[in-house]
């Protein structure tokens, strides 16, 4: 049986992303932008509700298509409120549009969202390297920086939790503990 991070032990499909997704470097833009969408939608809410709800999300939203998402309609905003197999929060709806609007600035100004995002982290992962879950940080000074530029740039719901949740599923930092297999 393979040590793992003690949270992910509850389901099979906390395992599944444990094991093939969480804390592994992701530099594809489109991938990004789904974490980030799927980060917004779990504040306040536990990682594997999204988790069971991730397929629906795809469905709903255009398969995280950001120029789709930056387009939507008023009418198809209020349809996705309609929509129970998703997190129907009217705020959320609306600030997956414009995370989508400010999400596209960037890749003007940067060139890829990738490029903006791994700059914090001078484009390698930060290896925490905790011994147990009570090491892993929930925020950190750079997460701090981050979710203070993105609100900066027109992103909502962006706070600094959000910002180190969305850093540890795209492996800006591996936090994956000590006796965990993925560790490696």
């Amino acid at each position: 049986m393979k040590n793992r991070c003690a949270w992910c032990l509850s389901s099979d499909l906390y395992k599944e992303y444990h094991d093939n997704e969480w804390g592994k470097p992701v530099y594809d833009d489109a991938t990004i932008f789904e974490f980030l969408i799927l980060e917004t939608f779990q504040a306040g809410l536990s990682w594997i509700t999204i988790l069971n709800k991730r397929e629906n999300f795809r469905l709903a939203f255009d398969a995280f298509d950001y120029k789709k998402i930056a387009a939507y309609s008023e009418a198809k905003q209020e349809g996705l409120l309609q929509n129970a197999g998703i997190i129907r929060n009217k705020l959320k709806v609306k600030w997956a549009v414009t995370n989508a609007i400010a999400f596209m600035e960037i890749q003007k100004e940067f060139g890829s969202f990738s490029q903006y995002i791994w700059g914090f982290v001078d484009g390698k992962p930060i290896d925490n390297n905790p011994k147990t879950l009570k090491d892993v940080p929930a925020t950190s000074a750079i997460s701090d920086a981050l979710s203070k530029d993105l609100k900066k740039r027109g992103f909502k719901f962006v706070g600094s939790t959000v910002v180190y949740a969305h850093m540890q599923a795209t492996g800006m930092v591996n936090d994956h503990v000590e006796d965990c297999w993925v560790r490696g």
